[in-house]
């Protein structure tokens, strides 16, 4: 029986092995190959006749040619498949936290009380944080009037900063601020076996008051799930114009709409899982801050994913053989000298 921590060589390709059974017809070609050669000698008469003519061929280099070419396409399928251990210095397994990013993409952080909007100034701090994330895993979600598990936690940075292009007002279609609701669907995702190890990036410009968060931030405090927020905006407020719109939004009354950063509620939040609240205002001074927190929490295995892991491949020893016994059959004749 295999150990948990033994290296195994597999094959990356093994479907390019049934390529080995094409070595089987080539076989029996040459085998009825032969047999029509025989059977055609006879058939052409005098025997002897045709031995004298024929004296330089040599039946023997034939078949030695046939096999070098033979072996020499075993080698070449076998190379193809590429035979393959993980390396030693591969990261399959890593220390780290879990990192779900709470991202509010409702209509009020198109706002552009700071610039180019909250919306945007977010998203450069997401990606800016993906990029210093290191060892930890990062998933998203995104709320306005619903919230949804945009990414499930992944080590690949490059596709989660894909989703994080992606993540506008659009993508839900009611709008409001289900705080409460945002913070259930981390909680849902996180592994809550283990009191640690795991964080919530809360990014809104809180401006409405969630009740319905407040069991939620029970439950994640009980998980140990630990809340940081970060505020967008400013507490004077901005004006909302609407990507293709050249008027300001209003509200049912008529009046111009003015959204506000309610600091308090977020301050709140991250207060009661015993985490910090920071006014996004240098995206990466604010990076820095968290990731100062997020190096103090404790750290544990997690799989560093597909992508990174590192393997040391065998198709060398297969193909650099392969293309000697190619290169010698060709300077291998089928004619051998014959004395004076």
């Amino acid at each position: 029986m295999l150990k948990a921590n033994q290296i195994m060589v597999v094959f990356q390709h093994i479907e390019f092995l049934y390529g080995l059974l094409l070595l089987l017809p080539l076989t029996l070609f040459f085998v009825l190959v032969l047999r029509w050669k025989r059977k055609t000698k006879r058939a052409l008469g005098d025997e002897e006749l045709i031995n004298r003519l024929t004296k330089q061929y040599s039946p023997k280099l034939y078949l030695v040619k046939f096999i070098i070419v033979l072996v020499a396409l075993a080698l070449a399928i076998v190379a193809a498949a590429n035979l393959r251990e993980p390396s030693a210095s591969g990261k399959e397994r890593k220390a780290g936290v879990d990192v779900l990013v709470a991202l509010d993409v409702s209509k009020s952080m198109w706002s552009e009380d700071v610039k180019p909007s909250r919306l945007d100034k977010a998203k450069q701090f997401i990606n800016l944080l993906i990029d210093q994330l290191g060892d930890n895993r990062v998933g998203l979600v995104v709320f306005a009037g619903r919230a949804y598990l945009q990414m499930p936690l992944t080590s690949d940075a490059v596709a989660a900063k894909i989703f994080v292009s992606n993540a506008s007002p659009d993508a839900v279609p009611v709008q409001g601020t289900e705080i409460g609701e945002a913070l259930q669907i981390c909680s849902n995702s996180l592994d809550t076996k283990e009191k640690k190890y795991k964080t919530v990036i809360l990014i809104s410009d809180g401006e409405d008051h969630d009740p319905k968060s407040e069991n939620v931030l029970q439950q994640l405090s009980d998980d140990g799930v630990i809340v940081n927020t970060i505020g967008v905006g400013t507490k004077e407020g901005g004006l909302i114009m609407e990507p293709g719109s050249s008027e300001y939004k209003k509200d049912i009354n008529g009046l111009t709409v003015i959204t506000k950063l309610n600091e308090q509620e977020l301050q709140d939040i991250a207060q009661k899982t015993g985490g910090e609240y920071h006014h996004l205002d240098d995206a990466a001074a604010t990076v820095n801050a968290v990731m100062q927190s997020l190096n103090g929490m404790e750290k544990k295995e997690i799989d560093a994913g597909g992508g990174e892991k590192q393997y040391t491949s065998f198709y060398a020893f297969f193909l650099l053989p392969a293309m000697l016994l190619f290169i010698l059959e060709i300077f291998i004749p089928e004619r051998k000298k014959v004395p004076a």
